[in-house]
């Protein structure tokens, strides 16, 4: 068994941040813990990390449903940010979203991922905190082509959105970005646009065209034009 206090946060400790083993999440987050912590969905992966603010538990979860082709696919998901406090987990912030079946435009979607490849842990401003960066998308009838893609960055305890509509079709792009992104530290901005590069180079989105000058202006919502 794990015990809590194996994660105690100590003054002097250095930021840091690992996911833990499957033995891990199932030894700390018993049944009758998920119960309390209102969990209940399938825990995909659990992150442990520790700043100035104490130590930290990012858990993400995925509820499953059948797919015509076989396939693993998810209709929502949710993640979790708890602080430990002592013995107790104080919930930080959460995240909820679904597929839209009916709901999108461009195609109807058929699953929803986090997509961890672009999941970071780091802090951008050297401020003593982390900011975790948390990247998922949909899949629509041409997988990731005409699905959704969310890019959150929390900060401060406050959550900042990118929101992009991929489309196999120019014209069904469109990007939507919260005015407040833009206040946020350069260091975290300058992260988030790389990994908006990486999206497009590993063929998991496309941005209209120009989006990095769309975003130096402060653009709410662009599209192709």
């Amino acid at each position: 068994m794990i015990a809590l206090t194996k994660f105690g946060y100590g003054q002097n400790l250095e930021i840091s941040s690992s996911q833990l083993t499957e033995q891990e999440i199932d030894s700390l987050f018993t049944d009758s813990l998920k119960i309390s912590l209102e969990i209940d969905y399938s825990i995909y992966r659990v992150y442990k990390y520790d700043d100035k603010g104490g130590a930290h538990f990012l858990i993400m979860t995925k509820n499953e449903i059948e797919c015509d082709n076989g396939q693993e696919c998810f209709d929502s998901i949710k993640a979790f940010c708890f602080n430990l406090k002592g013995d107790r987990f104080m919930q930080e912030w959460k995240l909820t979203d679904f597929i839209l079946p009916k709901g999108n435009e461009v195609s109807e979607e058929y699953s929803i991922n986090f997509w961890t490849k672009y999941f970071e842990l780091n802090d951008y401003d050297s401020d003593g905190f982390i900011d975790p960066i948390m990247v998922y998308g949909t899949d629509g009838m041409n997988g990731t082509n005409d699905g959704r893609i969310k890019i959150l960055v929390y900060h401060n305890g406050n959550k900042r959105a990118i929101r992009h509509q991929n489309g196999t079709l120019d014209y069904e792009r469109n990007t939507k970005v919260d005015e407040l992104y833009y206040e946020l530290p350069i260091g975290i901005k300058k992260r988030v646009s790389q990994i908006m590069v990486n999206i497009t180079e590993n063929e998991h989105g496309i941005f209209p065209y120009d989006w990095q000058t769309a975003m130096e202006n402060k653009k709410l919502n662009f599209d192709e034009n």
